[in-house]
């Protein structure tokens, strides 16, 4: 690949990877915020500008390895009314999000088609963000919901768990970042996910 082609892949990919995980981790914050928690609010992080998420090493991933993430909002279960189940909603609320940013990216897609409003210059470019949108957004929503500390599926399982299992199943989040890389390296993460992300890609963009 040239560096032309790595230019334009870089053009088309960062914005909707960009405003994809900032609009997942604003969601966390946001409704923890709402469910009584001002944590998030007060580091700041209930915002749409991606420098206040952004983690170096997952935006490098996602580039390398075509799956990222950001730095995790900060959340505290104590203000909750019900801790276990406010985290399990905090925790749904990232990968809902980008699961309503696939859709909407997808009906925009096939808008922008169908009436090609746009000059070719801009409408080319545009489609192809929009594209990127659906599968980025796809692939946070299911790579997020993988049951492993400290993705967001590790939070609704221990929702769900009775409390003595979900405290023993907390004490396996330290492992949970080397579990992670050692199912990277060894391709079980994309065995398990990429047929399910191109199954919903090819879904919506059908």
């Amino acid at each position: 690949m040239d560096i032309n082609s790595i230019v334009q892949q870089l053009v088309i990919l960062a914005p909707p990877f960009l405003f994809a995980l900032t609009f997942h981790e604003l969601a966390h914050g946001y409704v923890a915020w709402r469910l009584g928690d001002p944590t998030a609010k007060d580091a700041g992080r209930l915002t749409m500008n991606p420098i206040k998420h952004l983690d170096p090493i997952g935006v490098i991933a996602f580039f390398i390895m075509k799956i990222g993430w950001a730095k995790p909002v900060p959340v505290n279960p104590n203000y909750f009314q019900n801790p276990r189940k406010g985290m399990l909603i905090v925790a749904l609320a990232g990968p809902l999000a980008n699961v309503l940013m696939a859709v909407i990216s997808a009906v925009l897609v096939k808008l922008f088609l169908a009436f090609q409003v746009l000059p070719i210059f801009i409408l080319k470019p545009m489609v192809g963000m929009l594209v990127a949108s659906v599968w980025i957004n796809i692939m946070l929503a299911v790579f997020n919901c993988l049951p492993i500390p400290p993705l967001d599926g590790s939070k609704v399982l221990m929702g769900v768990l009775p409390p003595d299992a979900a405290r023993s199943y907390a004490q396996f989040e330290r492992y949970g970042f080397i579990v992670l890389l050692a199912l990277f390296y060894t391709g079980v993460i994309d065995k398990v996910i990429v047929p399910i992300i191109s199954f919903a890609n090819n879904l919506l963009l059908s």
